[in-house]
C-alpha cells in the first residue's frame, strides 16, 4: 500500500474514532438508517449520473490510490540510456530476445514496433493515442469520486431534513423524539466524512496517480523515438532529464 495513502487514513480516521470515544460511547455514532440514506442516496445518484459499466470499472481504477507505484522518473533514465547504448552497440534487432525480461508493457509496444520497422510518426501515433485513452479513463475515475464527494454531503442533508420532519411529527411525544433527532444529526456527519474523509481525496491521488504514470509513459515515448533515431546515449539522457524537475537532475546523474 501506498504510504501516504496508509498514513492518511490512519490518521484522519484515528482521530475521528478517538474524538467520538473520548467524548462518549461510540454506539451513538452507529444509526443505520442514516447509513442507508447516505450510502443508497450517493449510490444512487452516481448511478443516475454514470452508467453502470462506468461506475463499476472505477472500483479497479480505486486500488491506484492504494497499492499502484508508478517508475520513479530517476529510475527510468538510466534504464532507457542503457536501451540507447545497447542500440547503438548491438542494433537494434537486439532487444527482441530479451522483451520478455522487460516489465513495462507500454516500453515493451514501443521497441517491438521499433524493432518491426515501423516509421517513427506512426509509433509516435500509437502511443500518443495509448496515453491519451489512458488519462482519459483515469480522469473518468477521478470524476465519479468526485462526483460522489459532491453528492454524499447533499444526500446528508436530505438525511438530516427526514429525521427532522419524522422529529417534528412527534413532538407531542419527547420520548420518541431521540430516533429521529440522531437520523437527522448523523446522515450530515456521515455525508461529510465520506465525502471529506474517503471520496475527495481518493478523487485527488487519482489525479495525481494519473500525471505521475502519463509523465512516465511520455518519457517511454521520447526514449523509444530517440533509440529508434540511433541517438547517442547521452543526447537520449539530456532529452529524458528535460521532463523532470532542475533539482532531482543532478540525482539522476549519480
Amino acid at each position: 500500500m501506498d504510504l501516504a495513502t496508509f498514513l492518511g487514513l490512519l490518521v484522519a480516521g484515528g482521530l475521528v474514532i478517538a474524538s467520538i470515544i473520548m467524548g462518549g460511547s461510540g454506539a451513538w455514532f452507529v444509526n443505520t438508517p442514516s447509513m442507508m440514506i447516505v450510502l443508497g442516496g450517493t449510490m444512487g445518484a452516481t448511478l443516475i449520473n454514470y452508467p453502470l459499466s462506468e461506475v463499476i470499472s472505477v472500483f479497479k481504477v480505486t486500488k491506484n490510490a492504494f497499492l499502484h507505484r508508478t517508475p520513479s522518473p530517476l529510475s527510468l533514465i538510466p534504464m532507457l540510456v542503457e536501451f540507447a547504448k545497447k542500440a547503438r552497440r548491438e542494433g537494434i534487432l537486439s532487444f527482441e530476445a530479451h522483451l520478455k525480461e522487460i516489465d513495462d508493457i507500454f516500453l515493451v509496444r514501443g521497441i517491438q514496433m521499433v524493432i518491426d520497422g515501423m516509421e517513427s510518426r506512426a509509433i509516435e501515433e500509437v502511443l500518443t493515442t495509448e496515453i491519451m485513452y489512458l488519462e482519459e479513463r483515469h480522469r473518468l475515475g477521478a470524476e465519479i469520486f468526485s462526483t460522489m464527494g459532491t453528492y454524499a454531503p447533499a444526500v446528508g442533508m436530505l438525511g438530516t431534513i427526514i429525521g427532522l420532519v419524522q422529529m417534528l411529527m412527534q413532538m407531542k411525544d419527547p420520548s420518541a423524539i431521540g430516533a429521529p433527532m440522531a437520523v437527522a444529526l448523523l446522515t450530515t456527519f456521515y455525508g461529510t466524512l465520506l465525502a471529506n474523509l474517503l471520496f475527495l481525496p481518493i478523487s485527488g491521488k487519482l489525479k495525481i496517480r494519473s500525471r505521475q504514470e502519463v509523465l512516465a509513459k511520455q518519457m517511454v515515448m521520447e526514449g523509444v523515438l530517440s533509440i529508434q533515431a540511433g541517438d547517442n546515449h547521452r543526447v537520449v539522457e539530456q532529452k529524458l532529464k528535460a521532463f523532470i524537475a532542475p533539482s532531482l537532475r543532478a540525482a539522476a546523474e549519480n
